[in-house]
């Protein structure tokens, strides 16, 4: 009898011991979802986090007519958020001015996070370098004072060697706008300042695209051959594009009833390192 207990009572401890282990897992696994963002001090979805902390932090401000953010989760407790200020209309110069240098300490506290600026039609961005975000506050206001621009949108784009290096796009009021705009964008001593470092710019008009080249510089063949056409012929519309190949390839549509050869071969005449990246074609074509 007492061996046949023995036997019997077995199962019953073992039972047991599972339940408590058992009952131990949900509150182990609790805890443990509870305590991830303490174990590293910041949120899960790091890039949502820095996205409403942006706009905690900014709520309120005078002048800010509102705030828009963008949130980059790339893993657990890691990513970057971009927040922009949009600023009310008839915001002042001085007052721009400020707001900026207050932009420029909250980023380089929050490396993380890319602040930029919405004003009179201009988007930019604030960066940690005083001397590279003043570059870009006397852009703005140059740009503000030009009446050959609409809007505009100047972005830190840094790419393998070059970190200081902007992306700049700006739209035009018409196309022959576009390209004195380009050049003096490009070229000391014109009405804005160029960058430093490396810069992609783009300007576009109705009628006319030019960007710089794929090295980054000034398209100057390409110019050369829209101009050559232009001076001759009526351009309904040309897009001086970035080409890995040539550095810049021209696309150019004359007027219906426009000699298309002679003025085709008036461009590559201009351009005669471009060879077939010149294309001229006529509106009636399209």
């Amino acid at each position: 009898m007492y061996r046949w207990r023995a036997w019997r009572s077995a199962p019953a401890i073992k039972e047991t011991t599972l339940r408590r282990g058992a009952l131990r897992w949900p509150v182990l696994i609790i805890a443990f979802v509870l305590g991830l963002p303490s174990l590293t001090g910041c949120a899960i979805n790091k890039g949502t986090a820095l996205a409403a902390d942006f706009e905690e932090d900014w709520a309120g401000t005078p002048d800010v007519a509102k705030t828009r953010t963008t949130k980059n989760n790339t893993l657990p407790f890691k990513g970057t958020s971009t927040g922009t200020l949009i600023l009310k209309d008839g915001t002042s110069a001085d007052r721009v001015t400020k707001l900026v240098g207050e932009m420029r300490e909250y980023v380089a506290r929050h490396d993380k996070i890319t602040g930029r600026i919405t004003a009179d039609g201009i988007t930019f961005t604030v960066v940690a370098d005083e001397g590279r975000t003043g570059e870009v506050l006397a852009l703005w206001r140059s740009l503000t004072a030009d009446d050959r621009a609409a809007d505009a949108d100047i972005n830190d784009a840094p790419w393998k060697e070059a970190t200081d290096r902007w992306r700049i796009e700006v739209t035009a009021v018409d196309a022959t706008g576009a390209l004195a705009a380009f050049k003096d964008m490009l070229a000391d001593g014109g009405r804005h300042r160029p960058l430093a470092g490396v810069m992609v710019l783009k300007v576009v008009g109705p009628g006319l695209f030019v960007e710089s080249d794929f090295n980054d510089g000034f398209p100057a063949e390409a110019i050369a051959a829209y101009e050559a056409a232009l001076a001759q012929y009526p351009v309904v519309r040309a897009t001086l594009r970035r080409d890995a190949v040539s550095g810049s390839a021209v696309s150019i549509v004359v007027a219906e009833g426009v000699d298309r050869d002679h003025a085709g071969e008036l461009a590559r005449r201009a351009a005669p390192n471009l060879g077939a990246a010149v294309e001229v074609t006529s509106d009636s074509a399209g």
